[in-house]
């Protein structure tokens, strides 16, 4: 077998350094995998946001609860303070029932100070929007989503519906479905979502090194990195098999991870 070649990607205060090259003419695509890679780290962000301001919302008081919605989201401010609002979306308004704030030294109070309800009728209706596309889907398979929102710098919105971590204890991959609302929450302007036709999973018990199956792609998706990111404490290793690279992460002697895409030899083996 030919010498694979490997790019490695050390991650230093967002800063992406790249070594060796491809002798095959199948150029690593760094521009698009460190879009996605941002992205990604992003929603791992929001993703514990929700977890742990979720936490809070189910100690709370019974007749408070019944008042919710599937409407909730977060959203971070300028001062790098993140917010989730929690509540329901009906007769074109939203009723807040809860508010956090999650401050930069990850610290959850619950606050009573009102957000502007152009932010809670517009991020409600995008959601809602973009939970329409897929609603088919969801109907038909018993597993369970996690829907991340963010608003454009041009004021529309880009909502991600993941597969989330199932109750059984798995860990599901083949599907990502991202949605581009337009500004006020209510039309879809542009579908990127991807889907393999059917949903694979791993159980998450034991330690193991696991490979993702995209071979029929030239590059990771944004939901392949994401399912790497979220999962590689749970899993030795975690491979996206794509069409000439594999890609994965190692961990850092400092406790740090950095991204490693190995070429393929011409055989489409790694090694």
């Amino acid at each position: 077998m030919m010498k694979s070649k490997l790019i490695l990607i050390f991650l230093i205060v967002q800063t992406i350094s790249v070594f060796g090259q491809s002798n095959r003419g199948s150029i690593f695509d760094i521009a698009d995998f460190s879009k996605k890679q941002a992205i990604a780290e992003w929603l791992y962000s929001y993703d514990a946001i929700a977890w742990w301001t979720t936490d809070s919302v189910m100690k709370q008081d019974s007749l408070e609860l019944i008042r919710l919605g599937k409407e909730w989201f977060c959203y971070q401010t300028a001062d790098n303070n993140w917010h989730a609002v929690y509540g329901k979306y009906d007769k074109n308004k939203f009723d807040l029932v809860f508010h956090y704030l999650v401050n930069s030294k990850n610290a959850v109070s619950r606050t009573y100070e009102p957000v502007d309800t152009i932010i809670l009728n517009s991020y409600s209706r995008a959601l809602i929007a973009a939970n329409k596309q897929i609603k088919t889907l969801r109907d038909s398979v018993n597993i369970s989503f996690n829907q991340y929102i963010k608003q454009n710098a041009d004021k529309t919105f880009t909502v991600w519906i993941f597969p989330a971590f199932q109750a059984s204890n798995h860990a599901v991959y083949g599907g990502e479905f991202i949605y581009l609302i337009d500004q006020f929450g209510n039309r879809l302007l542009k579908d990127d979502s991807y889907y393999q036709g059917q949903f694979r999973a791993f159980k998450v018990d034991k330690p193991r090194e696991i490979w993702l199956n995209y071979r029929e792609l030239e590059k990771p998706t944004l939901g392949s990195i994401f399912f790497v990111w979220y999962y590689k404490d749970y899993f030795t290793s975690i491979k996206i098999d794509n069409k000439d690279y594999v890609t994965s992460t190692i961990k850092n002697d400092d406790g740090s991870y950095s991204w490693i895409h190995v070429e393929k030899d011409r055989t489409g083996q790694n090694k």
